[in-house]
C-alpha cells in the first residue's frame, strides 16, 4: 500500500458496514479521553469455551485489561468468559465484543480476500486492537494458558511497558491434551513470536502471505522472555486447524515451520506415537493436567529446555 495502514483517522470496509468501520484509538474524539497507561491483552475467539477457565484468570490477574471478542462462536464461549471473570471477581478489568462476520482462514483462504474487507484477516485485528484504551496491548490466543512464572512475569511487564516504544516476544510450547489428567508437552520445537506490541500507528496489522502481520518500525527495541512461560492448548479430540485453508498451506514458507510441526505431534500422537521431544505428562488423582502443568511441572522443570529442531532454534537465536 502506498499509505501506512496506520496513516489517517481508521479504515472504512469494502463491504459498506459502517458499524464495523475502524478508528484508530490515538484518533478518538469521544468519551474514551487519551490512551491511558498499562497494557491490554486482545483475544479473538471462536469455539473455545473449554479453554476459558484457563486462559482468562492467570491473564485478567497479569493485565490492566482483557478485551475477548467472540467470533461466531456456538459454543458459548462470550458467556463463559463473562462466568470465569466474574468467579474470579474480576469482571471490572473484563470486555466482552462480537465481530459477526465470517473471517478468512489462513493459507489460501486468506490470500483471496482483500485487505479492508470484513472477512479479512488482517482487517478484523485492526477491529479488534482499535477497542484498546491502553497504551500497549498483547496480542494473545483463547488457547495460551500463562504459567504461575509467566503470570508474574507478564504482570511486571504489564506496568513497565505502558509508555515504552518496545516489542516483546514470548515462547509457548504446545500441551496436547487427551483427558483431565493426561497431556504431551513439545518442548521439542522452539516457537517464539512477536505477542506485545505499543498501540501508535506504527504498530497496525497488514495482510501478508498466509495470514496477517503486524507492521512495525525499522529500527524498534524487542526483548525476548524466557522458556517456560506460556503453553498452548491442543485438544487431541478437537479439530487444531479449523482456521487454516487446508494442510497445503503449512509447505509455502519457513514462516509455517511451526505449523508443520503441530500437524506431525498431533497426528503422531492420535496414532499412538509419541515424536522426539515431546513428553507425556499425568497429573495426579484430582487435578486437571493443564493446572498441574503451569502450577508445578514447568516451574520446576530444569532450563534450558532440549531443542529437537535445530534449523528452527536458527531462526530464533535472538531468544
Amino acid at each position: 500500500m502506498s499509505v501506512p495502514v496506520g496513516a489517517g483517522r481508521g479504515l472504512r470496509n469494502l463491504e459498506g458496514h459502517t458499524d464495523f468501520d475502524i478508528v484508530w484509538p490515538w484518533n478518538r474524539t469521544d468519551d474514551w479521553g487519551p490512551q491511558r497507561r498499562g497494557a491490554t491483552a486482545v483475544l479473538r475467539v471462536k469455539n473455545e469455551a473449554d479453554s476459558m477457565r484457563f486462559v482468562l484468570p492467570p491473564l485478567l490477574r497479569a493485565c490492566d485489561h482483557v478485551l475477548l471478542v467472540d467470533n461466531n462462536s456456538t459454543d458459548g464461549t462470550g458467556e463463559a468468559a463473562l462466568a470465569v471473570a466474574a468467579e474470579h471477581g474480576l469482571r471490572e478489568k473484563f470486555t466482552l465484543k462480537a465481530y459477526p462476520f465470517d473471517v478468512a482462514r489462513a493459507g489460501a483462504e486468506h490470500l483471496a480476500v482483500p485487505e479492508t474487507s470484513v472477512h479479512s484477516l488482517a482487517y478484523f485485528y485492526n477491529w479488534c486492537f482499535s477497542h484498546v484504551r491502553t497504551r500497549y496491548s498483547w496480542k494473545w490466543d483463547g488457547d495460551m494458558v500463562l504459567t504461575t512464572e509467566g503470570e508474574v512475569s507478564m504482570a511486571d511487564l504489564s506496568w513497565q511497558v505502558g509508555q515504552a516504544d518496545a516489542v516483546i516476544r514470548f515462547p509457548r510450547h504446545g500441551l496436547y491434551i487427551e483427558s483431565d489428567r493426561r497431556a504431551f508437552l513439545d518442548l521439542g520445537l522452539r516457537n517464539i513470536e512477536e505477542w506485545g506490541f505499543p498501540m501508535t500507528p506504527d504498530f497496525v496489522y497488514s495482510k501478508a502471505p498466509e495470514w496477517e502481520i503486524r507492521t512495525t518500525p525499522d529500527q524498534i527495541r524487542q526483548f525476548a522472555l524466557p522458556q517456560g512461560l506460556v503453553v498452548e492448548l491442543k485438544y487431541l479430540d478437537g479439530d487444531e486447524f479449523a482456521h487454516w485453508t487446508n494442510p497445503e498451506s503449512f509447505a509455502t514458507s519457513v514462516r509455517n515451520r511451526r505449523k508443520r510441526r503441530e500437524w506431525l505431534v498431533f497426528n503422531a500422537l492420535n496414532e499412538g506415537t509419541v515424536p522426539e521431544g515431546v513428553t507425556e505428562i499425568v497429573a495426579p488423582e484430582g487435578e486437571h493436567v493443564v493446572d498441574h502443568v503451569t502450577h508445578t511441572w514447568l516451574p520446576r522443570a530444569p532450563r534450558p529446555f532440549v531443542v529437537d529442531d535445530p534449523d528452527h532454534a536458527k531462526l530464533h537465536l535472538r531468544a
